[in-house]
């Protein structure tokens, strides 16, 4: 199979050299793709909730999760590369080996610490997903370039397109995993990530050719396909039991009084058990400001507005910014009397003054609460607005 993106062409006539034959084999092919789901998958369950937790924990949760992603992007290019059949013997440089997993890994871990200290804002997730892309790019290319007794020849073309395809491929995966922390979104994002980790590397692929060389010029020690091959299969071990741990406490269902599939402290968070009587005073809710995450206990909060991905917290005359969607403010906040009074907004039945029926709809007033005067009641949301009310 001849490489692809017209450079057989130019490596024949411009510099009178033929290229490798080469192929895959293709069970090494599937092979790498469900390394890439696994660590997809792990990476992005383990960072479930994480902006909730307090700082030291973020931090440990954002270096776990930024290993198991960068290692996967690493195990996923390798395993593939193990499937690479050429027509000579060849090995790779130990040391420019390293440094490719060190670069995916500081890549990712980079947009983590954008999307978990910090405002969740679209800009973020363009950056984040940019970053993410760029390593995968990266980590290919600086991976490719370690190979010895034999040289990987790269069409302009062909870097140009498979840079495009990461970029656009893992900020699809990133807006979809951090748009929404449901399981669903997080599971669509393993899917586009590990997508954009497979297509790049064989996108790249088609855009190289190979060239033998007579002399190793090493950095570092070298690494046989067989001693490769062993590290290979103990990252891609350590990933799969990741993905077994993530799997069982995403699919468990909350515990009273206990921690959700998110690891946080939580009620109710998709779907699970009420939590212990009292336990729902006990929990906050975050908010960025200043620069830092904080915390507000919900007893303070009057109502909760969507705003895109996220929502406005009105406390007092304060409007705050906080990382949960509504959907997953509804699910947190709902055990603790919450109201969804409208599809924007989630409400406090301890701060509403006044109630005003419209035609087919109505209003919440909140005289005491500064920031938000009044909020609207759709039609649909009434009956169970009025029954909150005693209406």
């Amino acid at each position: 199979m001849r490489a692809g993106f017209g450079i057989t062409g130019r490596l024949e006539a411009g510099e009178g050299v033929g290229l490798l034959d080469h192929s895959h084999n293709w069970l090494l092919v599937a092979a790498s793709l469900a390394v890439a789901l696994m660590a997809g998958f792990s990476g992005l369950s383990l960072t479930r909730g994480a902006s909730a937790l307090g700082v030291a924990q973020r931090k440990l949760i954002v270096v776990i999760a930024a290993i198991v992603l960068g290692g996967g992007i690493w195990s996923m290019h390798f395993v593939a590369m193990l499937g690479l059949r050429l027509p000579i013997l060849f090995y790779y440089d130990g040391l420019i080996t390293l440094i490719s997993a060190l670069i995916a890994i500081l890549m990712v871990g980079i947009a983590l610490l954008l999307l978990h200290f910090g405002p969740r804002t679209p800009a973020r997730l363009v950056a984040a997903g940019g970053i993410v892309g760029l390593g995968i790019a990266a980590m290919h290319y600086v991976g490719m370039m370690g190979m010895e007794l034999c040289r990987p020849v790269f069409s302009a073309l062909g870097v140009g397109i498979s840079l495009v395809a990461a970029v656009a491929l893992s900020v699809m995966a990133i807006w979809i995993a951090y748009g929404a922390r449901t399981k669903g979104h997080i599971l669509l994002g393993t899917v586009c990530f590990a997508l954009s980790v497979f297509a790049v590397h064989f996108i790249a692929m088609m855009g190289t050719g190979f060239v033998a060389l007579d002399t190793p010029d090493a950095a570092g020690p070298a690494l046989s396909n067989a001693v490769l091959a062993m590290g290979v299969t103990v990252a891609a071990f350590m990933i799969s039991g990741t993905f077994l741990l993530t799997g069982v406490s995403f699919l468990a269902p909350v515990e009273p009084g206990g921690s959700g599939a998110d690891g946080s402290a939580v009620a109710g968070a998709g779907g699970g058990a009420a939590p212990e009587p009292g336990a729902e005073a006990l929990l906050t809710v975050p908010f960025e400001k200043e620069g830092r995450t904080q915390f507000l206990d919900r007893s303070q909060i009057a109502a909760v507005r969507a705003e895109g991905h996220y929502t406005i917290l009105y406390a007092g005359a304060e409007k705050l910014f906080c990382p949960w969607s509504i959907s997953e403010a509804e699910s947190r906040l709902a055990p603790a009397q919450f109201l969804r009074a409208h599809r924007s907004y989630l409400v406090n039945p301890a701060f509403v003054t006044g109630f005003e029926r419209t035609k087919d709809s109505g209003a919440l007033y909140f005289e005491d609460v500064e920031a938000l005067p009044k909020v609207p009641v759709s039609r649909s949301r009434l009956p169970e607005v009025r029954a909150a009310l005693g209406l």
